[in-house]
């Protein structure tokens, strides 16, 4: 019999998470553009972050509690289609809703973050189904092409405002929704691996492999936190905290730190090991890049902390998930829908509690008496503030982690000594 092509399906995989930068890295970039041109509030466009976030949870979810329901093969091949239904979607509100541009813009929002949540909880599992001899650089490899995707767009985004102007959005939008497509017709083309459906990995005890695995999604959770904060943020950051220009910000925080997001997890996909040590001094690097960023009074040093988190935390989310399946071998699509819940969940509230601080801080009163012997404004401290706080996620990582190495040697042991005894008791 001869053995299927799964590289094809690996590369496809690999493109697939590339293309799917696009719906995370451009709409935030037209938020202004929106406000612009049809009267839609930030708070409105806020509100698509949300709905984004809150329906990827849903997917993961879902995927939790009900994968054996579905059809894992159809899902993955029809999965890009919802993408670029979405992203069209969202180019032709204008054109399709008229006056109410903001229905079409929150309906694509639904149909494409569908899509990224069975991005999530899908292509990570097919990655780890498909034969290989490095299957944890394979891994890497596939979350490391997704910055470089957000780098790219970020890039040709800012590139094509310059020549064209925002108000031609719509057609950047119409491109990059295309993308998918190209996925859809190799998947449909590609041979899908069988996917253990059930959250089961082998190897544990029933309570063992619960408290592991909740360690894991909380490992992840903080993780998601940790990254996601500095990434929804490090623009805004530049630009009212260190009062940099705003296509200065974008290219120098943003792009920057997701070159050092994808630089991470490229290195890791060629020279790393020992992902329990990488998680834990990631999570420690992260501490002090946050720290720096908040607390230094020199702008260029703050750039560069807000920058190197890229670095720190390129490998805690698919790190999180390396780890998972080294410590519970043919884990299935169920543990990995939970493992997106907790990330998600984690880039969903740090981003959102930094926010908040950053509103609070900036309209106290302790601010504004502060702010002149600082030569501040009352913003800058609460963006200052807001970066400060925010380091409580890595720490609160640093700690878990440390448990997490001692959890998981005493029940290796504990597992040693029960295989012992089984094979005495044979024996007799």
């Amino acid at each position: 019999m001869q053995t299927p092509d799964y590289g094809r399906t690996k590369r496809t995989c690999y493109y697939t998470y590339l293309a799917m930068s696009s719906v995370f890295s451009l709409p935030p970039m037209l938020f202004v553009t929106f406000r612009e041109l049809y009267g839609i509030s930030y708070t409105l466009s806020g509100t698509l972050v949300l709905v984004n976030f809150v329906t990827q949870l849903g997917i993961d979810l879902i995927f939790t509690f009900f994968s054996k329901y579905f059809n894992i093969r159809k899902t993955v091949r029809l999965m890009p289609l919802l993408t670029s239904a979405g992203m069209l979607l969202y180019a032709l509100s204008p054109q399709i809703f008229g006056g109410h541009v903001y229905a079409g813009l929150l309906i694509g929002t639904v149909l494409f973050s569908v899509s990224a949540g069975l991005s999530e909880v899908l292509l990570s599992p097919l990655i780890a189904a498909i034969p290989s001899e490095n299957p944890d650089r394979d891994m890497s490899r596939l979350h490391s092409l997704y910055a470089y995707g957000v780098v790219t767009v970020v890039v040709i985004s800012t590139v094509y405002f310059k020549l064209f102007g925002t108000e031609n959005w719509q057609y950047l939008t119409a491109f990059l929704a295309l993308l998918p497509i190209f996925s859809f017709v190799m998947f449909s083309v590609s041979p899908i691996p069988e996917m253990n459906i059930s959250e089961h990995g082998g190897g544990k005890t029933e309570s063992g492999r619960r408290l592991g695995l909740a360690l894991c999604v909380i490992c992840i959770f903080l993780g998601g936190a940790t990254e996601n904060a500095m990434t929804n943020w490090v623009s805004g950051f530049a630009e009212s905290a260190l009062k940099l220009p705003k296509a200065a910000g974008d290219i120098l925080g943003m792009a920057l730190f997701a070159v050092l997001l994808g630089l991470g997890r490229t290195l890791y996909t060629k020279y790393g090991k020992n992902i329990s040590r990488v998680l834990l001094l990631g999570m420690c690097g992260s501490v002090v890049c946050y720290l720096t960023a908040g607390l230094s009074p020199n702008a260029a040093v703050s750039l560069i902390a807000c920058v190197m988190t890229g670095f720190c935390t390129s490998m805690l989310w698919p790190g999180t998930l390396i780890l998972m399946e080294e410590k519970f071998p043919r884990i299935g699509v169920a543990a990995y829908a939970l493992m997106a819940a907790g990330g998600d969940f984690g880039g969903s509230v740090a981003p959102q509690a930094l926010g908040i601080i950053v509103d609070k801080v900036t309209e106290s009163g302790w601010a504004a008496e502060l702010a002149p012997r600082l030569s501040l404004t009352a913003e800058q401290i609460g963006m200052k503030t807001g970066i400060v706080f925010t380091a409580v996620f890595p720490i609160l990582g640093v700690l878990l982690l440390l448990y997490m190495r001692k959890y998981f040697l005493s029940d290796k042991k504990r597992a040693v000594r029960i295989s012992g005894v089984k094979a005495t008791e044979k024996t007799v």
